[in-house]
């Protein structure tokens, strides 16, 4: 990949309070960040107060709290995001000031996008970045959000829901690697998700969002499209799986529902491609051996 990796991770820990603790008791951490005490009398509060491993209910109190993650699942950082009718505001900070200058903060600017505007439906997005913090200000440029308004002391950035989805379908790889999906498959999909919301992540939404359409003739043999069958490595262990529609769906006999995990993953990658993906419980390195058996490379194209 030729980006950072992180992924959001929504479960809070009591270990990860104290690793929150230890990053606001960093002045160079915590200078640009306008609410730190606050956030520090509170996280300690916490820790004081309430004996339990998981503190992910009190983290999401008023809005949503993430660890930012890397491939190792490491914490590295932290996002935050609170709505206020449709627009959603994010605080965003790496705490592990081993990994600056690594374009973590690019990466979890991307996958807070992605969770806003899929996942909380936000119409908008905003960020507030001291003056003088010049390296956020440049990475929420470099994002494509727009200056929205300026005080002596803070720079205020928005971006819409309409330009990020515009920006996601004209840079396509501007997330990460390039996928494709048949047209057929992109409009069943998006029927399915419109049919029963429910039934599908903001995951899958942004990947169909973000891939490259491509006639259902003129699809490359070796892709994954709904009804493929591939040969994977997931980390070390060798699987073959189908990735199917969520009605046709069973983990045990290998059939993957693309509505979630490892099916949603592999949706348009190539033979050869290899990338991270966040699972519920851990980070996973997928590599797409082979692709067995692909409907249109077959002519299958009723599938």
């Amino acid at each position: 990949m030729n980006r950072s990796f992180v992924s959001l991770c929504p479960e809070i820990t009591r270990s990860d309070a104290l690793m929150l603790m230890d990053w606001l008791e960093d002045e160079c951490v915590t200078r640009h960040l306008s609410d730190s005490r606050h956030v520090a009398r509170f996280i300690e509060q916490v820790i004081d107060r309430v004996q339990l491993p998981i503190l992910t209910h009190l983290f999401n109190q008023g809005g949503r709290f993430f660890m930012v993650c890397d491939e190792h699942d490491r914490p590295v950082g932290f996002v935050r995001l609170v709505m206020a009718g449709r627009v959603c505001e994010m605080v965003l900070v790496i705490g592990d000031r081993d990994n600056w200058g690594r374009r973590l903060g690019a990466s979890a600017i991307r996958e807070a996008m992605k969770r806003a505007f899929f996942e909380m439906r936000a119409e908008r997005l905003v960020a507030k970045v001291h003056r003088d913090n010049v390296r956020s200000l440049k990475v929420f440029q470099r994002s494509g959000f727009l200056l929205e308004s300026q005080t002596p002391a803070l720079v205020s950035f928005a971006m819409t829901s309409e330009r990020y989805l515009r920006r996601l379908r004209e840079s396509p790889a501007g997330h990460t690697d390039h996928i494709h999906i048949a047209e057929t498959d992109q409009a069943r999909l998006r029927n399915l998700i419109a049919l029963d919301p429910a039934s599908a992540s903001f995951e899958l939404e942004h990947e169909i969002e973000r891939a490259i359409v491509v006639d259902s003739r003129q699809m490359p043999r070796d892709v994954v499209t709904m009804n493929s069958r591939a040969l994977l490595h997931l980390d070390d262990d060798a699987v073959e799986v189908a990735l199917v529609y969520p009605d046709d769906a069973d983990d045990s006999a290998g059939r993957l529902s693309v509505c979630a995990g490892i099916g949603t993953a592999i949706l348009g990658y190539r033979e050869g491609d290899a990338f991270d993906w966040r699972l519920p419980d851990r980070t996973c390195r997928i590599l797409i051996e082979r692709v067995l058996y692909q409907p249109e490379a077959a002519g299958d194209f009723h599938l």
